[in-house]
């Protein structure tokens, strides 16, 4: 793959640069390799997003970030285990190793990512009795990031997402993105995956359902 880096203040791919962001979803410490809740491979989105980002004027950063004793850590809960699944008031949740927690080693954002025009970092996962998966909404689907009016505001219309997870963080991101309305892209090979108990398939899917157009770093790079 032959990258082909422009300005951030080039255009971009999906139209102007003016009107298209790339998320960057979650690059942090506790889910590379060696991190407290590790996503298998990745550490090899992380040059393909530092390539990516240098197509894009507008560059947003997503970071889990987690109080102590967050309602979806498992040792919040008497006797449960990680990747058990239990039942909160806004539906199923599935029980994590304690990662992320605010302020800590393992919530920075991984010191290879190199996006210096970055203008915003969404931090979700904050309030302790609900988790977030997406950049646009908590868990419960109701609770807002401010990410969607924040992208109104500055007149995009086409989000690229890329990072990690791609069956949890990434996904729920673009269903919801598409949902707002706008034009939704994931960059499939600049995410890994978790896949807990057929959770990629899943995620693939509601992608699919929302509209959600799959493509890949080569196709936008060159």
């Amino acid at each position: 793959m032959t990258l082909r880096p422009q300005t951030p203040g080039g255009r971009g791919p999906g139209g102007s640069a003016a009107s298209a962001v790339l998320v960057l979803v979650d690059l942090q410490l506790d889910f590379l390799p060696g991190g407290a809740l590790a996503v298998p491979g990745g550490d090899e989105v992380l040059d393909l997003a530092n390539a990516l980002a240098t197509r894009f004027r507008n560059v947003v950063l997503s970071q889990d970030w987690h109080p102590a004793g967050h309602v979806s850590f498992a040792l919040t809960h008497a006797g449960r285990a990680p990747f058990e699944r239990i039942e909160l008031d806004y539906g199923p949740q599935i029980l994590w190793p304690d990662h992320c927690i605010q302020d800590s080693p393992g919530a920075a954002i991984a010191p290879q990512v190199r996006v210096p025009h970055a203008q915003l970092v969404v931090r979700k996962g904050h309030h302790a009795g609900i988790d977030s998966y997406s950049t646009f909404f908590e868990a419960d689907r109701a609770t807002p990031t401010g990410l969607a009016g924040y992208l109104r505001e500055r007149g995009i219309d086409t989000v690229y997402l890329a990072g990690l997870a791609l069956d949890f963080c990434v996904s729920w991101s673009a269903v919801d993105a598409a949902r707002h309305g706008f034009t939704t892209l994931v960059v499939e090979d600049a995410c890994r995956a978790i896949n807990v108990d057929g959770s990629l398939t899943a995620a693939l899917a509601d992608m699919e359902a929302a509209g959600v157009t799959r493509t890949t770093a080569s196709e936008l790079l060159g």
